[in-house]
């Protein structure tokens, strides 16, 4: 059995499933106090890499306490350059250490392998009789 493929369209909140291998951006941050002008500069941080070349996806999820985590997904190292290199990118990151952000880490990984479920698929293990 082989994983299943993805849904035509993922859940909302979800990037959904790309041809592996892919870069992922893990950016996990501790915000300060709530700002309103980090949500627009957020939202439009989203809409300008989903502009991008290379660009595939993101997911991205806020606790109540102010830690966050944000996964972007670029087809390759040139991709996640490219978007490291844009100007307004580079604003929005000067702008959030200085106003938004007490805390934060980045990591970027390379995915080999990815796979999902959905309870439409039922109870079996999707990577059953895959390879693992």
């Amino acid at each position: 059995m082989r994983p299943t493929p993805a849904p035509a369209m993922p859940p909302a909140g979800f990037a959904g499933r790309f041809p592996t291998p892919y870069v992922a951006v893990i950016f996990t941050s501790q915000r300060r106090a709530p700002d309103p002008a980090y949500d627009a500069t957020a939202e439009a941080m989203v809409t300008l890499a989903a502009q991008q070349p290379g660009y595939l996806g993101a997911e991205s999820a806020r606790g109540a306490d102010g830690l966050g985590i944000t996964v972007s997904y670029w087809a390759d190292e040139a991709a996640v350059a490219a978007w490291r290199a844009e100007l307004r990118h580079q604003a929005a990151r000067d702008t959030g250490r200085l106003r938004w952000y007490r805390h934060y880490e980045l990591r970027v990984a390379r995915v080999e392998r990815a796979y999902g479920w959905d309870e439409q698929d039922g109870s079996a293990d999707p990577m059953q009789g895959g390879a693992a």
